[in-house]
């Protein structure tokens, strides 16, 4: 039995056959899926819905310090409790030590792994598109001097 993220992948690539392939948002493949009965709405969970939305709004808040740095408010640790998956949210400010230690490691790992994966999409596609009118993609790896360009123009500084 194919998981839910297969069964979507199936119905995405049986969209882009049928739409010769054209660049596509979710949100129309899935009217496409619904209007051919080939996707049914899932009942909902209120509360696993609204903490999504909330972990989101987590995400998403930043304050000003005292020297003008924004920075990202909340920070989480996933952690498993009895056999399930789930994320422990802390504000950096009142964070246990360890707990900002995990967390800094955990975004770290997460950016390492999206540049594995792009480094991965990059090489597969520079081989599988090569021609002599196409130059191949080119991918740099290390941020140092992109970090230290946003610095320098203020990056990280509120607006």
């Amino acid at each position: 039995m194919a998981t839910r993220s297969e069964q979507l992948q199936r119905l995405w690539h049986q969209y882009e056959r049928e739409n010769g392939g054209i660049p596509s948002s979710p949100r129309e493949v899935v009217r496409w899926a619904m209007a051919k009965s080939l996707l049914v709405a899932p009942p909902v969970d209120i509360v696993g819905a609204l903490a999504e939305e909330m972990a989101r709004a987590l995400r998403e808040e930043y304050r000003t310090d005292a020297n003008g740095r924004r920075y990202r408010v909340n920070h989480s640790v996933k952690i498993t409790r009895d056999g399930v998956q789930t994320s422990l949210w802390a504000e950096l400010e009142t964070a246990p030590h360890e707990h900002m230690v995990k967390a800094f490691a955990e975004r770290r790992r997460q950016i390492v792994g999206d540049c594995l994966q792009l480094k991965v999409d990059v090489d597969v596609y520079n081989e599988n598109h090569r021609a002599p009118a196409k130059p191949m993609v080119q991918l740099v790896l290390n941020f140092e001097d992109d970090i230290a360009e946003l610095q320098a123009l203020g990056g990280g500084r509120a607006a």
